[in-house]
């Protein structure tokens, strides 16, 4: 069932619920469109977000049933477990209800190839890391579009297939602070460092050694911070330290400063294979692992990029606005309207 002639069309977009770059890529994404987006997750709802734009799906996290991978190919689909079972079918049952124009899926596996066994168009973000294995390489097939938050030249994904290149739209990194002005890098010595919700590895020892390590600078350290006093910190810092997931990077790359950006432990080496691609193209000091003490002091003197041209080659923060356009098409609305300006989805760069 398709929503109806002249009624506003519906985009689903299943957020996954581990940290908090999915849902708040969603709200950046939705609040430019002009279809409207109903998320549908297992993370908490936005005290803000119209509860009629929400699907709250269960919990399937429970380490219960049996064959979970299906054989090796899907990622998380085991058998007899009630948490997956309510989860799939609050899924399929919004789905047939409500005739979405298509679906978003940050991200998994199986719920890309359940929508798209109902028949509905499928949007799947893409990640970086190997995404070799056969649940992924069935998911980027299955998809009727890729998006990637990072410029084309960034080789961020192990196992790519030539044949996803004509589906897939580099946006290239964004955020929810593209919008905002940014002022000069201060001078001074002022370290920010900056963690999202997903978890780190990094230990508070660690970090108090590259304080001990670096006593001519002030470190600061943010780990949940509200949207504006985050931007602050950011904006105040001689030199951002931060972790490689896509939420935490496109803040950073947002702000416009001097980076050092460390990987973390994530399923499929993601960030790892983040860092080698900011190496490759120049951007910031990008570290497989948290340094040792002796080596910050080097560090943050020669952290890079140092102008915001260095940045824009990351995400010229128009990415969002790119992303909700092509939505919108895919929706039904706008056709053949011409691509949004600054942007070129066939080599990933600003114009």
């Amino acid at each position: 069932m398709r929503v109806v002639t002249g009624s506003r069309p519906v985009i689903g977009w299943y957020a996954h619920h581990h940290g908090a770059g999915h849902v708040a890529r969603a709200r950046t994404v939705a609040a430019r469109m002009d279809a409207r987006v109903v998320v549908l997750s297992s993370a908490r709802r936005p005290f803000d977000w119209p509860s009629d734009d929400w699907v709250q799906l269960p919990s399937d996290a429970d380490p219960v049933g049996q064959d979970a991978t299906a054989g090796g190919s899907l990622h998380w689909a085991p058998l007899h477990h009630p948490g997956y079972e309510d989860r799939m079918t609050a899924i399929a049952t919004w789905v047939a209800a409500t005739g979405p124009a298509a679906v978003v899926v940050d991200v998994s596996v199986e719920v890309t190839m359940l929508v798209r066994l109902l028949g509905v168009p499928v949007v799947t973000f893409l990640k970086p890391g190997d995404r070799s294995d056969a649940p992924h390489q069935l998911a980027y097939d299955a998809s009727t579009e890729l998006f990637a938050t990072w410029p084309r030249r960034a080789q961020v994904i192990g196992g790519w297939q030539q044949r996803w290149d004509a589906k897939t739209t580099w946006l290239g990194a964004f955020s929810r602070f593209d919008g905002r002005p940014v002022s000069a890098t201060p001078g001074g010595r002022s370290v920010t460092l900056v963690w999202g919700r997903g978890g780190t590895d990094v230990s508070e020892a660690q970090i108090d050694a590259a304080r001990r390590a670096t006593p001519d600078w002030d470190w600061t350290v943010c780990t949940d911070l509200a949207g504006d006093e985050l931007w602050g910190r950011l904006q105040s810092a001689r030199v951002v330290v931060g972790h490689a997931g896509q939420n935490v990077l496109s803040e950073i790359a947002a702000a416009r400063r001097p980076a050092v950006i460390i990987a973390q432990e994530r399923p499929h080496d993601e960030q790892r294979h983040t860092v080698r691609a900011l190496t490759a193209t120049g951007l910031g000091h990008g570290l497989e692992h948290w340094p040792e003490a002796d080596a910050w002091p080097e560090l943050l003197a020669g952290a890079a990029p140092a102008t915001g041209a260095d940045w824009a080659r990351w995400s010229d923060r128009t990415g969002a606005d790119r992303c909700a356009a092509r939505l919108d098409e895919i929706a039904g609305l706008f056709p053949g309207r011409p691509a949004f300006p600054g942007w070129s989805a066939k080599d990933g760069e600003s114009a």
